[in-house]
């Protein structure tokens, strides 16, 4: 039974406060059925907590931590908007396109890798429409600004996919622009400014950070990759007091701290997944119940026992426009892509039909690929589980394969997409202290850092990406063999069997890409 409470309560000291557009909780009688088998292998141990460091929990209680985290960001994309359209036309002289295409995108999968959503807690977009949504930097306010409408569900249950056709779209439009080659700086600064601006359009209609959740193009790419990070997020210390909780603090809010802007409750949160490390239910919680802990690298991939479909679509989609970036620095894409712009009259590269028909193909063969393990494998008297309507819960023999798959391969994945990103930052980054000076009037194209490569051969920028990819390809192999070893061996009943074909499988798909890296030849 669900029961829809909507519930307004005035702020004041001892009052519990919630938004002032009605927040609908769902309630249910604790799903307690299963529930240490479920969460046994996800749990992070007690000992693994920073927060009982008494340092770290005063920091993670103090409200300001999270404005402090934006701010520097904040300061930075703004003057990448100012210095894009006001400053030098040459692209790598602008602070704008130096500082965005050499550097910050590779820092942003290094955090990725390492610790999750790092980015999501500083991240200068969410943050701005937070503040406007909020209307203050970091205060407690007993109120917020915009419509506060719920993201439909018909729409939210299908998760990361909308993620990734924004982030599509939005690659579409960089590539077709020439914005990160970088190209005119102007268009860095225009499309810095048209993330900003859907950002605040989306807080002044949605409650929270839905923005965040579903639409933001990056959530779904850090959401996936980021499963490999050590840091768990914000987790319940003890999940009977969770269950047993009255208010929900974490979620409806509390004088001290906002409902979970991302609607993860921590008392059924199993992976890093949607955890934005805000700290607004470890600031919320009435009984010290939550936690920031860490795990090892990994273990959101591995670990979950309930996986969804909407991950594993947006991995294979994902890894389908990462290929589609390397297949494209090839000489005979180029001649291809022409053709098809001759003959459908289409202005330039990229033609929207080999963009969205080499992505859609990759995803389609990864698909066909689990179809195919699943005919071979699964066992006649297998009973696929009950699920539920939603695109997320819908179960089949299908699923039970390409599901846990698509979570095995995220390491090789998100070690292309990083080893994708680093020729521009070994050949240009030195670039942006010249940059930097040149607001100054100091710095110019004919400086020895300006002209300075951190590895300039190409020859030594393959051998990074190949040993990156090796890297990602053996951890990839890894997890492949831990989720298959878990998840298939009851639909199969070929535990070994089943495992080396996972694994057989991400070895392929790293190989694949190390191939194309050595074929590239250092391309940009």
């Amino acid at each position: 039974m669900v029961v829809e409470v909507r519930e307004e309560v005035p702020s004041g000291r001892g009052a519990h406060l919630v938004d002032p557009v009605a927040v609908a909780i769902r309630t249910r009688p604790p799903a307690r059925a299963g529930e240490r088998e479920r969460f046994a292998s996800t749990d992070p141990s007690p000992g693994l907590d920073v927060a009982r460091h008494p340092r770290v929990a005063r920091l993670l209680h103090n409200r300001k931590l999270q404005f402090m985290l934006i701010l520097p960001n904040q300061i930075i994309f703004w003057l990448v908007i100012g210095i894009g359209l006001l400053g030098t036309l040459v692209p790598g002289l602008n602070f704008a396109t130096a500082i965005t295409w050499y550097v910050w995108f590779c820092l942003v999968f290094v955090m990725m890798v390492v610790v999750g959503r790092a980015w999501c807690s500083m991240c200068p977009f969410g943050g701005f429409g937070e503040w406007v949504q909020r209307h203050t930097f970091w205060r407690r306010t007993p109120s917020s600004v915009g419509v506060g409408l719920k993201v439909p569900e018909v729409v939210g249950q299908y998760g990361f996919l909308l993620s990734v056709g924004t982030f599509l779209l939005l690659t579409w439009i960089e590539e077709f622009f020439n914005i990160a080659g970088p190209g005119n700086p102007a268009s860095t600064s225009f499309m810095v400014l048209g993330i900003v601006g859907s950002a605040l359009v989306f807080f002044m209609l949605f409650e929270r950070r839905s923005f965040c959740r579903y639409v933001c193009p990056l959530t779904a790419l850090i959401g996936t990759v980021g499963s490999m990070g050590s840091v768990a997020g914000f987790r319940t210390r003890d999940r009977e007091v969770c269950f047993n909780c009255a208010t929900k603090d974490c979620m409806r809010g509390s004088e001290d701290g906002y409902g979970c802007p991302w609607y993860t409750w921590p008392g059924s949160a199993d992976s890093n997944l949607t955890c934005g490390l805000c700290t607004e239910c470890y600031k919320s919680c009435p009984s010290d119940n939550i936690g920031l802990f860490v795990q090892k690298p990994l273990t959101s991939v591995v670990a979950p026992t309930r996986r969804r479909a909407d991950v594993a679509w947006a991995v294979a989609l994902l890894w389908g426009l990462v290929l589609y970036q390397q297949i494209n620095a090839l000489p005979f894409f180029g001649r291809m892509d022409n053709w098809l712009n001759v003959h459908t009259h289409f202005p330039q590269y990229p033609n929207p039909i080999d963009y969205l028909g080499v992505i859609a193909l990759v995803a389609a063969v990864m698909a066909g690929i689990a179809w195919v393990v699943a005919r071979v494998f699964v066992d006649r008297d297998y009973v696929v589980p009950a699920g539920g309507r939603s695109f997320v819960d819908r179960t089949s023999v299908f699923r039970t394969y390409f599901v846990p798959l698509m979570y095995g391969i995220i390491p090789v994945v998100g070690a292309d997409y990083f080893a994708r990103q680093l020729p521009k930052f070994f050949q240009h980054a030195p670039r942006v202290i010249p940059a930097v000076g040149h607001l100054f009037g100091v710095g110019s194209t004919t400086s020895t850092l300006y002209r300075t490569s951190i590895i300039g051969s190409n020859s030594g920028i393959i051998g990074v990406q190949v040993g990156v990819m090796v890297a990602g390809t053996l951890a990839a192999m890894w997890t492949s063999w831990r989720v298959a070893g878990r998840d298939l061996v009851v639909p199969s009943g070929q535990r070994r069997a089943v495992q080396w074909a996972a694994l057989a499988i991400a070895l392929v798909l790293g190989v694949i890409a190390a191939v194309l890296y050595v074929a590239m030849n250092a391309a940009d």
